[in-house]
């Protein structure tokens, strides 16, 4: 059968002519043939499939970067991804609905107050690190408290990445210190984040044998029914509900921006040669870009985080199984650096779980 025209094409796959040329030009979906005198757009109808997923997925209101990428993968991939998005979602619109519902209390006189769920929820946890199996120190670290989460990767390959993560490790250990429980944790989160980098500032400054040390850092604080994340470089969080395993961080590499923009697959990314290269992490010589997000909690969660001397190495579904298993945090944190070492433990671990339960 012959090609359709644009307007064929449109109306058989519901999107409109305009919105055809806009994914043409992002690279999305592509005409098969362009007529050269015309510009004219003809598509092959074994596009259809493609084009229906996008605007399937632009009814989600995915972001087209995203949906590129979608579009790329494999099936299992990609469903993946599309459960990790809606998933995101979710979070995000229960965190709109309870403030929504606490506004229109408020100006109606009802409430004075943003209700806490702290009575009826808390976590247990568990943070450990582990040197690997090649590396001749340590630069993770680890913390797991009442309402703090973290772990950090040392940058710099001398002493100064030990003290880099320990800093901003630190700095959020403080924070749990002190019951910070603040109406704001995203503000609380960024206040800390700013505030280790000063302290990794001052520790370049203080010994010029520290050049070039820094640290990623991923860390959570608990806010009633509410978890604050905050990160910046490549450790990762990640969350398994109901069994689904989604990854609520993404990395700050080179490769990872390769992908954003569609040069690599997903599968291309993991055996890259420069898939370390760091485009964002907590330094002496920038200020820090860390992301910021806030996601509703509900028992039963588990949450992981984690250095890529565990997710660089351990298959997600590996990573997934050993969540899966009913066993208390300290043991599952055992089963996922000893699955590290087990690849070839060829970096630092660190790795924190925590279950939200009903007190």
């Amino acid at each position: 059968m012959g090609l359709l025209t644009i307007g064929a094409f449109a109306k058989a796959s519901r999107l409109s002519p305009k919105a055809l040329r806009l994914y043409d030009e992002l690279g999305l979906l592509q005409p098969v043939e362009v007529d050269p005198a015309s510009g004219y757009r003809f598509y092959d109808r074994a596009q259809l499939d493609r084009a229906r997923l996008v605007a399937w997925l632009r009814r989600l209101g995915m972001p087209l970067a995203r949906i590129r990428l979608v579009c790329d993968a494999e099936p299992a991939t990609a469903a993946a991804d599309i459960a990790a998005y809606w998933a995101q979602v979710t979070t995000e619109a229960a965190a709109r609905q309870e403030l929504a519902a606490f506004l229109v209390d408020y100006l109606h006189g009802k409430a004075t107050a943003m209700s806490n769920a702290r009575s009826t929820l808390g976590i247990r946890f568990a943070a450990q690190t582990d040197i690997g199996r090649e590396r001749a120190r340590n630069e993770d670290c680890a913390y797991a408290g009442a309402h703090v989460l973290a772990v950090a990767d040392g940058l710099g390959g001398h002493a100064g990445g030990a003290k880099a993560s320990a800093a901003a490790v630190g700095v959020l250990a403080a924070l749990d210190h002190s019951g910070a429980m603040s109406d704001d944790p995203l503000g609380a989160l960024k206040h800390a984040v700013e505030q280790a980098s000063a302290d990794i500032r001052a520790l370049a400054e203080s010994d010029p044998s520290l050049d070039g040390l820094g640290t990623t850092l991923t860390a959570t604080l608990w806010s009633g029914s509410q978890l604050a994340l905050v990160h910046i470089g490549d450790s990762r969080a990640y969350l398994l509900r109901d069994g689904e395993l989604f990854q609520l961080t993404e990395d700050h590499t080179y490769v990872q921006s390769l992908v954003k923009a569609g040069k690599i697959g997903p599968g291309e990314a993991a055996t890259h040669p420069q898939r370390q290269l760091l485009e964002r992490a907590l330094d002496a010589t920038s200020d820090p870009e860390a992301d910021l997000s806030l996601h509703a909690v509900q028992s039963g969660d588990r949450y992981l985080l984690c250095t890529d001397g565990l997710h660089g190495v351990v298959a997600t579904a590996q990573i997934q199984s050993a969540l899966s298993a009913a066993a208390d945090p300290e043991t599952v944190v055992g089963e996922l650096i000893g699955l590290a070492n087990g690849a070839g433990g060829p970096d630092n671990i660190a790795c924190v779980v925590a279950d939200v339960i009903d007190l």
